[in-house]
Parts: structure tokens; C-alpha cells; sequence
């Protein structure tokens, strides 16, 4: 993306005292951006009617008063969503010894961070979970694994507990592998898959300074080639690995491009002894305008509260009331979760149905 901000929007030092005083001044930035308020309700409406934002249109949500960003959001979410919340879990089916260098990654052997190190799970322990949060009132269940991608044999035990978890359990099956190709994408679709996950993590222009094991080329090929195989796709990044608002702005746009079907949004844990241990946390008020402003820019899209949401003191709720439709639950990869028990009275108490549909 060559360009995202105007030069005004450039000239201005974004943060978030700054960002919620320009809309309630109109001489900050000149003619442009007075009647913030009357602007984007004018925005939203026509979203609504299946409008699609531009970079001139991404201006003034970046410097839009917080609360009426959010407000408005939520009502692009309603609309599109009818109150339904869909809940997923996953299952770290392999853990650790990953080849990859991704900085921020517990799993990654490049670093030593202490994480516990297994091949594939056991099917009979694969299939028990997946059983046990369809009873818990979950509709969509995940298989995660490290590593760049499944070996061949690792495939066949993958795909075998999938089609055991069918015979078993109506709930929804996702898989999240790494970089597979067409031919395994297909064999995944065929064991009763029906989502992918492969996270960008970050903009094209960012990747580098997280990864040098694998491109964000790479992972766009992954995500193409699963489409084509018919899978829908859920992937997003991570917040608060140094990337910029930009950045932040250059991924959505990627995925909107991609037509993705679910938006994972993370917020680094940073973990000792990887490169981003030090990373400074993203502020709850940082997280509500982007989260918003992807709302925006993904209307249709489900945008889906992932890692890090146990850091945020009231479990996303404040982020849920930012335009979000969703959220992984329970334990994450190699970090605490929130009990999904805890998760659905929650999203209850906030008015929403949770989805059941399968």
C-alpha cells in the first residue's frame, strides 16, 4: 500500500489525548475535519448500505472522539450480526521446536523460553476435547500446531482426528498448520475442515523485522491456496510488536484485499527470552480504536478477540464494545486463557445471543 495517511493526519503526533481532542476542535487541522460527529455518522450509514472505506475515509476514524467511534462499530457489528457472538477453542496439538524465528513466538527453537515440547497429541485426547467444548456450549474447535508445516505423516494423523471429531461432535472443525499446499489443503477439506487459520501477523511492509525464516508472501500463497481448496480463512496479527498505526491499517486492508472470513486480533504477551520480551504493552484505549476502526473497514467480517485478552484486567469486555463478534476461549497456545464458562456468561450479560449454529 503506497500510501495511507494525509499529510495532515502525518503532521500530527497520534496518540490518544491528541487523536480525541482534533474532532472537538475544528482549528486543529483546519476545515477538513470539523463536524467529526455529524462525519461519521454519515460514514457509518453508508456502510451500512455497503459502502467500503477508503485511506481518505481511514483520516477520520484515526482522529474520530473514541467513544462515538466505538458507538458506531458496535452498530455496524449489530447490523451485520444480529447480537450473535461465536465463540471457538483451540488445541495446541504440537508444541514447540518450531524452525521459524518469528521474534514474539514461545515456540519458536531459535529462543529459550521453556516451553513444553510435544509431538501430535493422541487422537482419543484430541477428539475428548473437542467433544467436551461442544458441550460447553462452543461451535467451533481448532487444531493448532508448530512448526513451519505438517510433514506428510503428521497430515495423516491430523486429518484421521478430524474425521473422528465428525463422527463424534457436530461442532465446526479449524485447522491452524502453517504453510501447507494446495494438495494438503484439499485433504483437510475432505476430513471435514472447514476453516484455516494463518495469521499475517503484521503489514507486508513490517514482516521483515519479525520474521526471516518465511515471507508474508508466503503466508499470502498459504491463504490463497486454502481458498481454492475451499476452506474459509481466519487471519489476523498481532498488536504490539513495534509496528505502527499504519502498519495496523496496511493489514486490514491485505485482508479485506484477501477476503478473509474471521479476523483474529492478539495483543502480545511478550514472552522472556525472545527478542520482543521487552516490548512495551498496548494500551486498552489503542486496542478500542483499532479494533473499532477495522470494524470499519471490515464490516461484514467477523473480528475475533484471540491471545492476550486475559491481560486486559476485564477479559475484553471494553474491546467487545469496540465492534467485536467473537473470540477464542479458553486456554490459548502457550498462554493463560479464560474459562469458556466465564466467557459465555459474559457475553450474555452484554446482550448477545451465543451462536449455536452448526
Amino acid at each position: 500500500m503506497k500510501e495511507v495517511f494525509s499529510e495532515e493526519i502525518k503532521n500530527v503526533e497520534i496518540n490518544n489525548m491528541e487523536i480525541d481532542n482534533i474532532c472537538s476542535d475544528d482549528k486543529s487541522i483546519g476545515n477538513k475535519y470539523k463536524n467529526c460527529e455529524s462525519t461519521l455518522k454519515t460514514l457509518k450509514d453508508k456502510i451500512l448500505k455497503g459502502y467500503q472505506v477508503n485511506m481518505e475515509d481511514i483520516d477520520i476514524l484515526l482522529l474520530a472522539d473514541i467513544d462515538l467511534l466505538t458507538e458506531y462499530a458496535c452498530e455496524i457489528r449489530d447490523s451485520f450480526f444480529d447480537k450473535k457472538f461465536d465463540l471457538c477453542t483451540i488445541i495446541n496439538a504440537k508444541s514447540g521446536k518450531c524452525s521459524e524465528d518469528c521474534k514474539f513466538c514461545a515456540q519458536s527453537a531459535h529462543y529459550s523460553t521453556g516451553v513444553e515440547e510435544y509431538d501430535i497429541l493422541e487422537d482419543d485426547e484430541i477428539v475428548e476435547n473437542a467433544v467436551l467444548n461442544y458441550k460447553n456450549g462452543v461451535n467451533r474447535f481448532s487444531i493448532v500446531t508448530s512448526g513451519r508445516k505438517l510433514t506428510e505423516t503428521e497430515l495423516d494423523k491430523v486429518c484421521n482426528t478430524f474425521q473422528k471429531i465428525k463422527e463424534k461432535s457436530p461442532i465446526k472443525l479449524c485447522s491452524s498448520n502453517g504453510l501447507l499446499e494446495f494438495d494438503q489443503f484439499i485433504r483437510l477439506k475432505e476430513s471435514g475442515v472447514r476453516r484455516y487459520h494463518n495469521n499475517l501477523e503484521t503489514s507486508k511492509r513490517f514482516f521483515p523485522s519479525i520474521c526471516s525464516t518465511h515471507t508474508f508472501d508466503d503466508k499470502v500463497r498459504a491463504i490463497k491456496d486454502a481458498k481454492e481448496a475451499g476452506l474459509e480463512i481466519c487471519s489476523g496479527g498481532i498488536f504490539g510488536l513495534g509496528e505502527t498505526i499504519e502498519d495496523r491499517i496496511d493489514m486490514a486492508i491485505t485482508l479485506r484485499d484477501l477476503d478473509v472470513d474471521s479476523v483474529p486480533i492478539n495483543v502480545l504477551n511478550p514472552i522472556k527470552n525472545t527478542p520482543f520480551e521487552n516490548n512495551s504493552k498496548v494500551s486498552y484505549e489503542e486496542l478500542r480504536r483499532i479494533l473499532a476502526i477495522y470494524r470499519f473497514i471490515l464490516p461484514r467480517t467477523s473480528i475475533r478477540l484471540a491471545g492476550g485478552r486475559a491481560l486486559l484486567g476485564d477479559k475484553g469486555r471494553v474491546a467487545i464494545d469496540s465492534g467485536v463478534d467473537s473470540m477464542i476461549s479458553g486456554e490459548m497456545l502457550t498462554t493463560a486463557g479464560i474459562l469458556t464458562k466465564e466467557d459465555i456468561e459474559m457475553v450474555k450479560e452484554m446482550g448477545f445471543l451465543v451462536r449455536d449454529d452448526i
